[in-house]
């Protein structure tokens, strides 16, 4: 059915195809700026990653408490139930969230670190 040669070009190919997948996912991951926390949808507030700093957020629903440290963030203390909010890992990248469903609560990494640089500059 298939020669030899042609097995070899179709694990050439599937090796190319999966290590560029890779290289294209780890390049689009920047280091995010701040953190967007939204309640129910409304914009609570946004607060810089380098900022060490702990954010106490208090919603309709229960409360939070939300660290930032090293240049990123972690849910450190939540009263909902089940608490699953607190199992989530530091976040950092741009476009990683936290997530507290019973609170209605997002909190999500906006921004890159390197924002102040301009794309391209024209003469």
């Amino acid at each position: 059915m298939f020669r030899k040669q042609d097995k070899i070009l179709i694990g050439a190919i599937a090796v190319t195809a999966a290590v560029s997948a890779l290289l294209m996912v780890s390049v689009r991951q920047d280091s995010g700026a701040a953190v967007r926390i939204t309640i129910d949808g409304s914009l609570y507030g946004e607060y810089s990653l380098s900022e060490e700093q702990s954010v106490l957020i208090d919603g309709e629903l229960g409360h939070n408490t939300l660290v930032i440290e090293a240049g990123s963030a972690h849910m450190a203390d939540a009263d909902c139930p089940d608490r699953y909010c607190m199992d989530y890992k530091p976040i950092s990248r741009g476009g990683e969230t936290i997530v507290c469903l019973p609170h209605k609560l997002v909190v999500e990494v906006t921004g890159t670190r390197d924002a102040q640089q301009p794309d391209v500059v024209v003469p």
